[in-house]
């Protein structure tokens, strides 16, 4: 980003001042003003790369009607040209043509001619032409296409090629598209594995079917599909995944687990794989754990100043449980994960029980669940009483047997941190019950239940205001009669979907002494719940509609996510 540019546009009053000093915030914020300009219309982008090319001298072209050679692209290093905002697109005569958006930010030529030891000359391009290039080029899906090109040509490429290259426990990726010198298949699966941290996606699902062989990736919540790749591809794909996670590939029927470390840009990411016997061959899921996105600060999560103040009066309590609730993939770890680090103090001893412990917390003893050896949540917690706990997380209360040690525990003086998959707040007290444990030990063991979901946050640079759905008019005007809506639009920064990140919603109940006699006289769910409401709880519709109104998520996507009050 240039603030040379800034100042060039509001000289020639392409922009007005009041827009500049914007420009000046966005900076501050990390972003580049000119393309959150572009984005939001501001600024016409083919009024200013004409203004640009009249100002500079410099020719500006149609990027898509170029045809960018491989060898081109593999002089300047994918990390560079996303650093420079430069794309290499042919050589003439020892000279480099490489196309800029900024030609006030002439340095980043300099750059380039010191890596490529060529002479660099520069041509014009819009910010979404050159998003595409990138996109096209540089992606991990640019060098898939390369090598399932080689792959064809290379008719004797066999699995046990493969096998000989996959040998270390820690695997290196280039994320400079460069990948030459390396096997058609590992080249591929690199690919999807570095296009997959590139997009932000949580999951990859590598899918077999009858006459396709398809990647999707899991971003924000919703698959995406990616990439296909030829039939022909489909064994050795799988099996180098299989390889790369321990996975035992002679054995195709029955599912397998496996783990997958990779090192990318410096930065160790793990993947949980899994793989499936289907109809046309095993499907392959690879759920990514990276530490550097985990998110473990409570104030940053989502919750509201009173429901933050609960739940942090739940989980410093001395004993007892505090319970956290929803769906799969609701971020029902990351909370409790950050409760703990919050716990997590030299004078005490932090325990945890999981399957499978998906993050390394530095500090806390973490048990992983093996049930071929008889190693049960049950059979781990009671093994963790006799260890002086102060506090326990289990991963999840499944059964009557875990529910009921957990319970003893929270009873006899130690604090206990779980999940459960129900609706809501109040579901989870039923769902105690109907497992088998007496009412009198529920209200005495439980100090608060927390119900979650996780939204999808609209794109900062393209969001649109719009109207007020009227069945939610009033509701609205009475959460905050000043707020403003939005709705997703799509730009180059969120891949057109409109969205970009996530943001999770709550409900805290507070087990009040009034709702433990409602429970310990048989009163219905909706009997509880409609008390808990009137004694202040902020229920997941209301935290989901506060979110919208504060401009962070859609009504659609409020709605949608969360059940009706």
């Amino acid at each position: 980003m240039s603030r040379k540019l800034v100042d060039l546009l509001q000289k020639e009053r392409l922009i007005t001042d009041a827009q500049a000093v914007e420009a000046g915030a966005l900076i501050k914020a990390g972003q580049d003003p000119i393309r959150n300009f572009v984005d939001r219309k501001i600024i016409s982008e083919s009024k200013l790369v004409y203004f640009l090319s009249q100002r500079f001298s410099l020719p500006s072209i149609n990027l898509s009607k170029y045809e960018i050679k491989p060898e081109v692209i593999g002089l300047v290093n994918g990390d560079l040209a996303r650093k420079l905002n430069a794309i290499p697109i042919q050589t003439n005569k020892g000279i480099l043509v490489v196309a800029i958006t900024d030609p006030t930010h002439m340095e980043a030529l300099d750059d380039i001619r010191f890596a490529t030891k060529m002479n660099v000359e520069a041509v014009l391009i819009t910010y979404s032409a050159y998003d595409q290039a990138m996109m096209r080029y540089y992606g991990g899906t640019s060098s898939i296409t390369k090598a399932v090109e080689q792959f064809r040509k290379e008719s004797n490429t066999t699995v046990e090629m493969v096998v000989d290259q996959s040998l270390s426990t820690m695997h290196e990726i280039d994320t400079g598209g460069n990948s030459a010198d390396e096997a058609p298949v590992i080249s591929t699966v690199n690919g999807i594995l570095t296009e997959s941290l590139r997009r932000g996606a949580s999951d990859i699902h590598v899918e077999p079917y009858e006459k396709d062989f398809r990647v999707r990736m899991r971003i924000d919540g919703t698959l995406l599909d990616v990439l296909h790749i030829p039939m022909e591809m489909r064994r050795a794909v799988i099996a180098r995944f299989k390889i790369m996670s321990r996975m035992d590939i002679s054995e195709s029927r029955v599912p397998q687990d496996g783990r997958i470390k990779i090192k990318v840009s410096g930065r160790e990411v793990d993947f949980r794989v899994n793989s499936l016997p289907t109809l046309f061959g095993e499907k392959v899921v690879l759920r990514i754990l990276s530490k550097g996105n985990l998110q473990l600060d409570l104030q940053k999560l989502g919750f509201e100043p009173k429901q933050l103040e609960l739940f942090r009066k739940g989980v410093t309590q001395p004993s007892g449980m505090v319970l956290v609730t929803g769906p799969t993939g609701s971020g029902k770890t990351t909370t409790l994960y950050s409760a703990l680090m919050e716990l997590n103090q030299i004078g005490d001893n932090l325990s945890t029980v999981e399957d499978p412990v998906e993050y390394n917390l530095e500090g806390i003893n973490q048990v992983q669940i093996n049930k071929d050896v008889g190693l049960t949540f049950a059979s781990a917690l009671r093994a963790l009483l006799r260890q002086d706990p102060d506090s326990i997380l289990v991963g999840e209360i499944r059964d009557y047997e875990t529910g009921e040690v957990a319970v003893q525990a929270a009873l006899t003086g130690h604090l206990v941190l779980s999940t459960l998959h129900t609706n809501d707040t109040v579901a989870t007290i039923t769902r105690l019950v109907n497992m088998g444990i007496e009412p009198f030990l529920v209200t005495a063991s439980v100090n608060s239940i927390i119900a979650q979901r996780l939204l999808r946050t609209l794109c900062k640079k393209c969001k649109v205001p719009s109207s007020i759905p009227t069945e939610f008019a009033k509701k609205l005007a009475a959460l905050d009669s000043n707020g403003k809506v939005f709705s997703p639009k799509g730009c180059s920064e969120c891949a057109n979907t409109g969205y970009k990140g996530r943001v999770a919603v709550y409900e805290v109940l507070d087990f009040s002494q009034n709702l433990k006699e409602m429970v310990l006289a048989n009163r219905t769910a909706i009997e509880i719940k409609r008390t808990a409401i009137e004694e202040g709880m902020q229920t997941l519709r209301t935290s989901a509609l506060k979110k919208a109104l504060e401009g962070r998520v859609s009504v659609e996507e409020a709605v949608s996510m969360t059940a009706e009050d």
